[in-house]
């Protein structure tokens, strides 16, 4: 490629039959459609290919490798690292793979690689049917699956990854295969949990369940009493029934409906509960911990459908804002871990910075640590620490907050982190997220991407 050809322009010039769009620098679209939804990341690619076709994800990862151009894989854009996006390299940008095909009788459905997952629930939904999916419904399916898959649905029906039956891979080489239990199996074991280091994935199958209405919402207790509520919730949840789950929560109170006016903007510990049944067994199952604690501020949960509970917090985290996520699993919550918390959380740095303790017990502990590529099905919960504000010149006092919360908790983790929750952290991070898993993902990965293509990520290194 001369120095005068953008690689838009050769990619324009050389890839006749691309059904999408290539969009470069010096494109009027080039500025919005480099965007991703941390802020914090203001990356340049050279090229932006969004593909409407496995094909045109084939065409494009042949123009990378002949102009030898670092490639990025974005699917819903809300990777916190930004590792859906690049500097000066191609992003592979999915988002006009949007199909998405019910099949009711078999329980199933067929998801584009660029569908989020509020895309899903409104298609599945309207056979009271769901799959797990996270608590954003603009996540994009691909990121959130392949790193694994932690939702309001986990205690219940698992992992994400533990209900993906198939999925369709564009591989570094441009060739298309079927991962599945039956069908490249090793590709299929890596591809749960692995992240997007094997291809690009185009579709994926799952299996559904059951789920019309939920009773889900939050309850809400003032941050003063961090310590008694985490201290009860910690010993409560793991003995509730498996139709409950209910991450805890430091939060402050938005300034807006549904919030009752006089808690808006107060810093409170929570629950955000997603019961699978009915209004009255759902009240029976929360009643012991509820009973235990002084009345709160706001027992928000009522019947609701799915989708609406996966997309309440979607206005509250629009695109734009700045992130800073750290993460870690954990198997224990003991006294002195529960001091910390509740020291943290009543020292948020602004009103959308949050703590989340995931329960990943239930369903999720059906399997095992080597089942599939996410190895911490011992872990108990996935805590982040998570700085958000949609000001710039707050990155440092969020970026602080996240660090020196997770810094002073660390020592009570588990060792790794759910990778869809960690920055740019380090290969030594990477290991320590797969454990045992780590060497076998080594020799798929020297398999299927022998050159490490796909690198922008949290990068598994091929076996030499």
């Amino acid at each position: 490629m001369s120095t005068a050809t953008t690689p838009a322009r050769a990619a324009r010039q050389e890839l006749t039959g691309f059904g999408g769009r290539l969009i470069g620098p010096e494109d009027a679209e080039y500025e919005e459609a480099r965007k991703v939804y941390n802020a914090m990341i203001d990356k340049r690619p050279a090229l932006i290919a969004q593909c409407t076709s496995p094909d045109d994800v084939a065409a494009a990862i042949g123009f990378a490798r002949r102009n030898d151009l670092i490639v990025a894989i974005r699917g819903g854009g809300h990777n916190g690292a930004g590792l859906g996006t690049v500097d000066d390299g191609v992003v592979i940008d999915l988002s006009e793979l949007k199909s998405v095909e019910v099949d009711p009788q078999a329980r199933t459905v067929r998801v584009g690689g660029g569908c989020t997952w509020g895309d899903v629930d409104r298609a599945t939904g309207e056979h009271g049917l769901a799959t797990p999916s996270g608590i954003i419904s603009t996540t994009g399916v691909g990121g959130l699956t392949l790193g694994g898959g932690i939702g309001h649905l986990t205690r219940k029906c698992g992992l994400a990854i533990d209900n993906l039956l198939e999925a369709e891979l564009v591989l570094a080489n441009g060739e298309r295969v079927r991962a599945s239990a039956d069908e490249n199996e090793d590709l299929y074991w890596a591809i749960r949990g692995g992240g997007g280091n094997f291809g690009v994935v185009t579709s994926f199958v799952f299996r559904l369940h059951e789920v019309g209405q939920v009773v889900g919402g939050p309850t809400f207790w003032p941050v003063e009493l961090g310590a008694e509520v985490l201290s009860a919730y910690r010993e409560f949840l793991p003995g509730a029934p498996r139709e409950l789950n209910g991450f805890f929560a430091f939060h402050t109170v938005p300034p807006g409906p549904p919030f009752p006016e006089e808690i808006h903007l107060r810093d409170v510990c929570g629950i955000v509960w997603c019961y699978v049944g009915s209004e009255e067994d759902a009240a029976r199952a929360m009643a012991p911990l509820l009973e235990s604690l002084p009345e709160p501020l706001l027992h928000g949960v009522a019947p609701m459908p799915h989708a609406a509970l996966q997309g309440a917090f979607d206005g509250l985290y629009p695109p734009g804002d700045q992130w800073y996520w750290r993460a870690d699993f954990v198997k224990e919550i003991p006294d002195e871990a529960v001091a910390i918390h509740a020291k943290f959380g009543a020292e948020l740095p602004s009103m959308k910075s949050t703590m989340h303790l995931y329960p990943i017990d239930g369903a999720a502990h059906d399997f095992g640590s080597t089942d599939t590529a996410w190895s911490y099905r011992d872990a108990m919960w996935g805590a982040v620490f998570a700085g958000v504000d949609p000001d710039a010149g707050n990155i440092d006092a969020i970026r602080r907050w996240s660090i020196d919360y997770f810094e002073a908790l660390h020592p009570y983790s588990a060792g790794g982190a759910y990778v869809n929750m960690m920055m740019d952290e380090g290969q030594e991070r990477v290991r320590a997220s797969y454990r045992d898993n780590y060497d076998r993902l080594a020799r798929i990965k020297a398999t299927y991407d022998p050159d490490n293509f796909f690198r922008v990520n949290q990068n598994i290194q091929p076996a030499a």
